[in-house]
């Protein structure tokens, strides 16, 4: 039975090892901090955050998030610890409320790691608070209870923390709000969700083991909590693994069962696939509430036959955004599958070495009949888990393969490869789409599964391609010189995606080169008239691009916080503008970086964007100056690179670039019916 608690209400905890589910409504940081019997932290390193996100006993989230599960196993904790209190902090310095008046009441949920809900609280009464602790396990008379708090503090974490004696209070927030920004910086933005509900799918989850509450079928999903009252709200990701990263010490708690989101306030209904059984093609969660005109439908399948995967089959109103709700479906379901799997395989491997040191540390079973029988058998143990996840992560990847076969072909421009013979029929569009693709991410458990990296648009941020790297992943390129002409490379195959994506007049490039370095690179751009003018060169044509376009980003941010948006000049382009700027920070003075760091931070508010071909190392000697420039763009590189982290799991996936297949002809085609398209409603 589920305990609803209220402020200072408490409850006993039956269990050692749990999750805190935390639903929020708007990116929040998740922390917990660990203290004695007096309710003291005894340093930084009994506060864990998202810079340091595990302890003893402890994982929490690496980023913010509306939606965290944090991990906890009571029976790992230090014995100096009595008590483990759950901290909730609005993210500094990254926009959006300031205090917690501003948002629903944050919800918070203790359940065993079968999903099975303890106690729950709702934290009310929050009004100019930024920082609270929501609630606290506690140790008393040796058995472990939990205890509604909701004490908030308009100090914000530095407050909190202090008000736990913590001596370093100021410089730790300090640094939280660091790794914070960090995070969301390198994360790929998440989709918003509609009110439709959430398009994440059921995927398996791992075998459970005895200590987790006995066998489990192989695949079969847990029971899943009662969904919070605030759902997820649009545009927010869900974080529930704690955002562990690789490289990160596996959770506390052994194998993760693979999550799932449900609409809010409506029950669920998972699909339980057994070991080695057809795999089950339909999906039942993607599709809640279905808009006209309804996705298209797979023939029924015959008896014991799984049915076909279908492209476009989840909710949406036009069959673009059901296919980019189905790719970011798709984006999601391996995110959780692979964070199912590693979790699982952690667990193996941790319990091994566990079973192998209680052999070891029995002078009795060291050596002789009975130690060789106690390693081998912990050794068949290791391997039975370890396959049993397998063969779930083969089944999940075997149903996302088969869907990707589908879905790729059947992309629209916008979303297609630059090989996709889609391009062939491209004609001027006469609405923008939803988004755009920027490349592709895949995971190394999965090399050959590649999901399109789709980005909403208008642009929320701008892009830096770095060509800065001397070599990939797979140490195929080592030349810094073509590094530097390949990612000019990217930076106008992107360009020249957006100007197709965009209806006529309604997309305009301007290009910066003060060295004239990407001559080459650019004349696809040139030759075909679609730029807004030749690219500017010298100091001198710096300073007459970026003085026109800060000038267009003030006119525009007066003309709307005044109300009057019809008082622009006469002939004002107000179309979207996007400035290339290559070889940064030559040709650039300190006012020249005042401006560009402007148009980073108010341009895509007013529809400019900016695209920087840079080299971070190169723009050194402006020291820390540019810190919030880089953190402001979305990296991107010209070669295969591990540098993004999905909105919900926290995984490194590797990214690459959409280019143009050498040889092909299809890029000078698009501008040159772009450019027509120009000229035709100019």
């Amino acid at each position: 039975m589920t305990a609803e608690l209220v402020r200072g209400q408490n409850h006993p905890l039956s269990q050692a090892r749990l999750e805190i589910r935390v639903s929020a409504g708007k990116p929040i940081v998740a922390g917990a901090t660990l203290s004695d019997e007096h309710g003291k932290i005894h340093g930084v390193e009994w506060v864990a955050h998202p810079g340091t996100p595990t302890l003893p006993g402890l994982e929490v989230s690496r980023q913010a998030a509306a939606d965290h599960r944090l991990a906890v196993d009571l029976g790992a904790v230090p014995e100096a610890v009595h008590r483990v209190s759950v901290l909730l902090a609005l993210p500094a310095g990254v926009g959006g409320p300031v205090r917690f008046g501003g948002l629903a009441a944050p919800f918070v949920a203790v359940t065993g790691l079968d999903g099975t809900e303890v106690a729950s609280y709702t934290v009310t009464g929050l009004e100019a608070e930024s920082a609270v602790v929501a609630l606290e396990l506690y140790r008393r008379q040796g058995a472990w209870k939990v205890r509604a708090v909701g004490q908030g503090y308009a100090g914000g974490l530095a407050e909190l923390l202090a008000d736990q004696g913590l001596p370093e209070a100021h410089r730790l927030a300090g640094s939280i709000n660091d790794a914070v920004a960090q995070g969301m910086a390198r994360s790929v933005p998440a989709p918003p969700r509609t009110t439709d509900g959430d398009r994440t799918r059921q995927t398996a989850a791992p075998a459970l083991g005895p200590d987790q509450g006995g066998p489990a079928p192989q695949g079969a999903v847990p029971p899943q909590p009662p969904t919070s009252p605030y759902g997820t709200p649009p545009g927010q990701p869900a974080d529930p693994y704690g955002a562990q990263a690789p490289g990160q010490p596996p959770p506390p708690y052994g194998p993760q069962a693979s999550p799932d989101s449900s609409v809010a306030g409506q029950p669920s209904t998972p699909s339980t696939p057994t070991a080695g059984g057809p795999i089950d093609y339909s999906h039942p969660r993607r599709q809640t509430t279905a808009p006209p005109p309804p996705p298209p439908t797979a023939p029924p399948a015959q008896p014991g036959q799984p049915q076909q995967p279908v492209a476009g089959d989840a909710t949406g109103w036009s069959m673009d955004e059901r296919l980019y709700n189905q790719v970011w479906g798709m984006f999601e379901d391996l995110a959780r599958t692979a964070a199912a799997y590693r979790s699982a395989v952690d667990f193996a491997d941790s319990r091994m070495e566990k079973e192998l040191d209680q052999v070891l540390s029995d002078p009795r079973s060291r050596i002789g009949g009975q130690g060789d029988a106690a390693r081998e058998a912990a050794r068949a143990k290791h391997t039975q888990l370890v396959e049993q996840a397998q063969a779930v992560f083969d089944r999940d990847l075997a149903q996302l393969r088969a869907e990707s076969e589908v879905v790729e072909p059947a992309l629209p421009p916008a979303y297609a490869r630059w090989d996709n013979p889609v391009w062939h029929g491209y004609r001027v569009p006469m609405e923008i789409p939803m988004a755009v693709r920027l490349g592709d991410l895949h995971l190394p458990e999965a090399p050959a599964l590649s999901i399109p990296m789709l980005v909403r648009l208008p642009l929320e941020r701008g892009l830096w391609i770095d060509s800065g790297r001397g070599g990939s992943l797979d140490g195929s390129f080592t030349d810094a010189h073509e590094v530097k002409r390949l990612a000019m490379d990217t930076a106008v195959a992107v360009a020249a995606r957006l100007l197709a994506v965009y209806p006529a007049r309604e997309f305009t490039v301007h290009v910066i080169d003060p060295a004239g370095s990407g001559g080459q690179a650019l004349v696809p751009l040139v030759q075909s008239g679609v730029l807004a003018a030749p690219p500017a060169v010298g100091a001198a044509g710096v300073t007459d691009v970026l003085a026109r376009l800060t000038q267009r980003v003030d006119l525009v941010q007066m003309a709307v916080r005044g109300g009057a948006p019809d008082s622009l000049p006469p002939g004002f382009d107000t179309s979207e503008q996007l400035l290339i700027v290559n070889d940064f920070p030559h040709g650039f003075d300190d006012r020249a970086v005042t401006q560009l760091r402007y148009l980073a931070d108010e341009g895509p508010a007013v529809g400019v964007h900016l695209m920087m071909v840079a080299d971070r190392e190169e723009a050194s000697a402006y020291g820390p100056l540019l810190d919030p420039l880089w953190r402001s763009l979305m990296r991107i590189t010209p070669v295969p690179d591990d540098h993004l982290a999905d909105p919900w799991v926290g995984h490194a996936w590797t990214y690459e670039p959409s280019l143009v297949p050498s040889g092909s002809q299809v890029l000078q085609q698009v501008l040159h019916q772009v450019a027509a398209a120009r000229t035709k409603y100019s």
